[in-house]
C-alpha cells in the first residue's frame, strides 16, 4: 500500500495552495483605481507579486507618466474554504512614487493648504527646506 505516504503530501499541497490570493485581475483594477483616482484603463499594473497571508503588491503605471506603489491583501483559498467565501478583499493602498521631474510647483501647495511658489503666498522655513520658494 503506496497511499498512506501520499495523503500527507496531497493535503501539504492543498494547504500552500490555499497562501495565494484569489482576486481576480480585474478586481485588482477596480480597488487600484479607486485608490488612484484613475478610471480602469488609464493605467496599467506590473511587478504583481504575492506574499505569504495573501498581501499583494505591485506597481502601478499611468498613461500621464505617474507611477504608484500599491500594495492590498486578498483573501487566500484556504480562508474562501474556511469562511465559505465570505473573507473580502482589502481596499488597494498606493503611494505616489516621485517621479524626478518638477511640476508647476503648485501640487503639493493644494494638497496641504500651503501657498506655493506660484500663488504669491509668503515664504516660511517649511516651505524654504521643501523647496517650494
Amino acid at each position: 500500500m503506496h497511499i498512506r505516504p501520499i495523503v500527507p503530501l496531497a493535503a501539504a499541497l492543498a494547504l500552500l495552495a490555499g497562501c495565494a490570493a484569489t482576486i481576480s485581475q480585474d478586481g485588482l483594477e477596480q480597488r487600484t483605481a479607486q485608490a488612484i483616482g484613475r478610471t480602469v484603463g488609464q493605467f496599467t499594473i506590473t511587478d504583481r507579486g504575492e506574499e505569504a497571508g495573501g498581501r499583494i503588491n505591485y506597481t502601478v503605471n499611468t498613461r500621464d507618466g505617474a507611477a504608484y506603489r500599491c500594495y492590498l491583501y486578498g483573501a487566500t483559498g484556504l480562508q474562501n474554504a474556511v469562511t465559505f467565501g465570505q473573507t473580502p478583499h482589502s481596499d488597494a493602498i498606493c503611494t505616489a512614487m516621485a517621479s524626478g521631474q518638477r511640476g508647476s510647483g503648485n501640487e503639493r501647495a493644494v494638497a496641504t493648504g500651503q501657498p506655493g511658489r506660484s500663488a504669491g503666498g509668503a515664504c516660511n522655513a517649511l516651505l524654504r527646506a521643501a523647496g517650494r520658494c
